[in-house]
C-alpha cells in the first residue's frame, strides 16, 4: 500500500483509490443515529471519536457524504454518488434543493463525467444515488433527469430496485422521498439503458467484486477490493459510526431490517479482521476508513492514516 497526501489518493495493489467529499459536518444527535448505542459508549471513547465522528458539546454525530473513485484495470469506478443538486427531498431538510460543487470536486480529482465506466450504488438511498443523474431543460416539473455519466454502466442491487421501484405494489413503508429518489435518480438510468441489476454477487474485474449484505436495505451490498497483498471492503451504510464496530448489534435508525443488518455487519467485520481488510464506510469522517481487529469483547477500530480528502 502506498499513499500520496498531495493527490489525496492511495494505491492498493494495482488499484488507485481517491476520495471526493460532497459534504461533511454535524448531522444528528448520535443516539438518534444509532439508537441502541449507550451514552456511556460515546463518552468512554470521546478521546478518539471526537472530533471526526462525534461532537461531545452538542452530542451530534459527525458524518461525511463522499464518493470513492477507484481506477482499476484501466477503468474508472465510482462507489456511491451522494445527494445531488436540485432534488425534491422534503423528508431531508438538510439536502432539500441542495446546490453544491460535486462535479467540480470530481474534476479536480481528474474525473470528467464521460470518463466514468462503472457506477456502483451500494444501495438505493438518496445520499448514495443522487449524482446518478443531472437535471436538464428547466426547473421544477419541467426538468428532465438524465444520467450524469453517459458512458457508465450503473450497477444497482436488484432487490433494492424492486423494493423502491414501481413494481413494489405494497410499498412496505416507503416514504414520499423514496418515490422521488427512484423517479429522479434510478428510473432515468433505466430509460437510458445503462442500469445493470444484479443479485448475490457480481464481479466487476479481477480486483473488484460486489457481494450482497442485506439488512440496511433489502439489496444493500459491499464492494471487495483484492489486489496483490492489499485488501479493502467498501461497506456502504453497514456502518455509520465506529461505535457499531464496538457493538455490531447496534443498527442505525435507517436500517430497514435490523436483525439482518446486524448479521451482515458482524459477518463483514469478522472477515475484515481475519483478512486485514481496510474497512471503508460511506459516511465516516476523518480519513474515511478504519482497520478492525478482534479483541476479547468482539472488535476494536484501529485508526487509519490515509488521505483526508
Amino acid at each position: 500500500m502506498t499513499s500520496s497526501e498531495s493527490e489525496q489518493s492511495i494505491v492498493l495493489g494495482d488499484v488507485e483509490v481517491s476520495r471526493v467529499v460532497e459534504w461533511r459536518g454535524a448531522f444528528t444527535p448520535a443516539r438518534d443515529l444509532v439508537p441502541d448505542s449507550a451514552a456511556r459508549t460515546w463518552k468512554d471513547n470521546e478521546d478518539w471519536l471526537a472530533p471526526d465522528h462525534w461532537e461531545p458539546d452538542t452530542g451530534r454525530a459527525v458524518l461525511a457524504l463522499q464518493t470513492w473513485v477507484l481506477r482499476s484495470g484501466g477503468r474508472t469506478v465510482l462507489v456511491d454518488t451522494g445527494v445531488g443538486n436540485g432534488r425534491e427531498r422534503p423528508g431531508s431538510p438538510l439536502f432539500h434543493h441542495r446546490q453544491g460543487d460535486f462535479l467540480g470536486s470530481l474534476a479536480r480529482a481528474g474525473v470528467r463525467p464521460e470518463d466514468v465506466d462503472v457506477v456502483v450504488n451500494t444501495h438505493v438511498h438518496g445520499d448514495h444515488v443522487g449524482w446518478n443523474t443531472v437535471g436538464v431543460g428547466g426547473a421544477g416539473e419541467g426538468r428532465e433527469w438524465v444520467p450524469t455519466f453517459p458512458n457508465a454502466q450503473y450497477l444497482i442491487p436488484a432487490a433494492d430496485d424492486f423494493h423502491f421501484g414501481p413494481g413494489n405494489a405494497y410499498g412496505n413503508g416507503l416514504r414520499e422521498d423514496d418515490r422521488l429518489i427512484y423517479e429522479d435518480s434510478i428510473a432515468p438510468v433505466h430509460r437510458a439503458g445503462q442500469a445493470v441489476l444484479w443479485e448475490g454477487a457480481h464481479r466487476i474485474d479481477e480486483h473488484l467484486t460486489l457481494e450482497a449484505a442485506p439488512g440496511h436495505t433489502p439489496g444493500s451490498c459491499v464492494l471487495r477490493l483484492a489486489s496483490g497483498g492489499d485488501r479493502a471492503v467498501f461497506v456502504g451504510d453497514l456502518l455509520h459510526s465506529p461505535v457499531q464496530i464496538l457493538d455490531p448489534a447496534c443498527n442505525s435508525c435507517f436500517c430497514l431490517d435490523p436483525r439482518a443488518a446486524a448479521s451482515s455487519r458482524r459477518r463483514i467485520l469478522e472477515r475484515a479482521a481475519d483478512e486485514r481488510e481496510l474497512v471503508v464506510p460511506a459516511h465516516f469522517g476523518g480519513t474515511g476508513a478504519v482497520e478492525v481487529r478482534r479483541n476479547a469483547d468482539g472488535f476494536a477500530p484501529v485508526p487509519w492514516g490515509g488521505p483526508v480528502g
